[in-house]
């Protein structure tokens, strides 16, 4: 087959390592052709096809995201960011604008908000002196805090407090009201659903469906958010996406814009099993599996949250909270419960991934692991820990030991890239920085890595992520927990497609695999770490379609 495209003229960066560098690539029909020499690619060019000089650019496999959400992303791009905003002057100034700017909305939803963003703990009070007759609210940038003022907690039924499932939580005060703190989903829940997007939050708030079922006037408005995030992953270079929440709804808004022509990366999504459901409703993840298993849309996991974060006291812990007697938070799953859920997802040939960031998270989930193991044989599961902010020096060697892949988040690194290093570091406690945010440390001890962004939580830009993977800082008394380059990118790239079991299609160049690729506007390896992240991406291609290209 003559080629559809060659991209020549590059500095090819393949990860496949039987031909790890070329000048060249060919496309023909979505995959790739050959890869070598501008000599040995450039004169299979035909009257129909397309040469692109790269200029000497790099070109590596289009970037894998191993941890995001596509459609709260997508739906957030159009709430008031407030990343760096610190203040209350600067907060209220953000807020009356962004009030100005959409005078009919029902509520003022705002993303990006520091746990230390005032000189205080933020309080509905604080809310109410920015903005008093309005719902509005703010979200944490980990995304398991909301903060609201108010009028969005009485029109959302909060403000005397409410009932919730174990680990979220309404904050309340002395005065026996709430402080206008919602720690974790079910708790915001109630908040996110006065701005008409909580059917959007279901993939990670409950797992369900959405009730009744939208109309097709509702999924048309809801594919045309799903597609803005797929758009702001294609300016990115994303390629493939492991979308960390969802159900069914978010599959069937996925397969729409495929019919549509509009599904512009791979996307895998999760059966989210919370805590309250019984091993029946792995009958529904089955299901989805069945329903959607090809090389651009399919399931086949199990998503589930050990804990919570460190910055809110919720990601559980071994040891207490520095300054807070006693205070280790809890795991959301009974060390016994997971243990039996994992066993069951793993007999059902299920891959699971866990969010655990505390070091108690991380035990429990690694046992549980373990235990699924013993009683099913082991298989090749690749399954997953999601974050790993904290771990115990006695499992580090379980990882490899059980084949769990560490996936981690370069920019959730305090000092790396927009989040801060206090509170966090203050929160986590000097005597455990060196048990936190490990990595070269997990990779040298043979745990398979995987990098992703977790967007929205951070800016999805790999590149500033893999900026945040060299630069970041050395905490004290801890190790240099930097990777190489070569490593970094491979954690991006090879290393995501095989934590996903998607090796055979894509994350590496070579012949016969998906045409899955990604131009830098310049040299990655002859740029200074600290400069990375003012690259820019030229060109993205995922199946042979360029579905993103900076202006000439």
């Amino acid at each position: 087959m003559d080629p559809d495209l060659i991209l020549t003229n590059a500095r090819v960066l393949t990860m496949d390592p039987d031909c790890p560098r070329a000048e060249a690539v060919a496309i023909a029909g979505g995959r790739l052709a050959a890869v070598g020499s501008r000599a040995g690619i450039e004169p299979r060019a035909r009257g129909g096809t397309e040469v692109i000089d790269c200029g000497g650019a790099t070109l590596l496999p289009g970037f894998f995201e191993s941890h995001l959400h596509l459609v709260l992303g997508g739906v957030e791009l159009a709430h008031l960011q407030l990343t760096h905003v610190r203040g209350e002057a600067a907060l209220a100034a953000a807020f009356r604008d962004f009030a100005a700017r959409h005078p009919e909305a029902p509520l003022l939803m705002a993303q990006g908000g520091d746990y230390a963003m005032l000189d205080h703990p933020m309080t509905r009070h604080d809310l109410d002196r920015i903005i008093a007759d309005r719902p509005i609210a703010i979200g944490a940038h980990d995304h398991h805090t909301v903060w609201a003022n108010t009028a969005a907690l009485r029109a959302a039924g909060l403000l005397e407090g409410a009932a919730m499932p174990h680990g979220h939580e309404v904050v309340m005060g002395a005065d026996g009201r709430a402080t206008g703190e919602l720690r974790e989903f079910e708790a915001f829940a109630p908040v996110i659903a006065l701005g008409g997007e909580a059917h959007l939050h279901l993939g990670i708030a409950t797992g369900e469906e959405p009730s009744p079922w939208p109309d097709r006037a509702q999924q048309a408005i809801d594919r045309q958010k799903v597609a803005r995030g797929l758009a702001h992953a294609a300016r990115h270079g994303v390629t493939s996406i492991i979308n960390m929440d969802g159900n069914r709804y978010t599959l069937e808004l996925l397969d729409g814009l495929r019919r549509e022509g509009g599904l512009t990366a791979r996307v895998r999504v999760p059966f989210h099993f919370k805590p309250q459901m019984d091993l029946s409703a792995l009958d529904r993840a089955e299901a989805m599996r069945r329903d959607f298993d090809d090389a651009w849309l399919c399931s086949g996991f199990v998503k589930m949250f050990m804990d919570g974060v460190i910055d809110s006291g919720t990601a559980f812990r071994l040891d207490d909270y520095p300054g807070r007697p006693g205070h280790r938070a809890q795991p959301l799953f009974a060390p016994a419960r997971f243990a039996e859920i994992a066993t069951a997802a793993d007999r059902l040939g299920l891959q699971i991934a866990v969010h655990a960031i505390g070091d108690g998270a991380v035990r429990t989930t690694i046992d549980g692991y373990a235990a699924a193991r013993r009683a099913n044989g082991a298989r090749d599961s690749r399954h997953r820990i999601e974050h790993i902010e904290m771990i115990d020096p006695a499992d580090i060697p379980r990882l490899a030991a059980l084949g769990i892949t560490a996936s981690i988040q370069p920019p959730h690194v305090p000092g790396a890239m927009d989040f801060a290093m206090f509170p966090t570091l203050d929160v986590i406690g000097r005597h455990r920085w060196k048990d936190a945010y490990l990595c070269r440390t997990l990779a040298e001890a043979g745990a398979a890595i995987a990098f992703a962004s977790d967007w929205p939580v951070t800016d999805i830009s790999v590149l500033r992520g893999i900026a945040a993977a060299l630069t970041r800082p050395r905490f004290e008394g801890a190790r240099d927990e930097r990777l190489t380059l070569a490593e970094v990118l491979r954690a991006y790239t090879a290393g995501g497609a095989w934590a996903a079991h998607r090796e055979h299609l894509t994350g590496m160049l070579r012949p016969g695999l998906a045409a899955d690729i990604v131009v830098l506007d310049g040299d990655i390896e002859a740029a200074p770490p600290a400069d990375i992240a003012a690259m820019g991406v030229a060109r993205t291609i995922c199946g042979g379609r360029t579905t993103f290209a900076a202006p000439a």
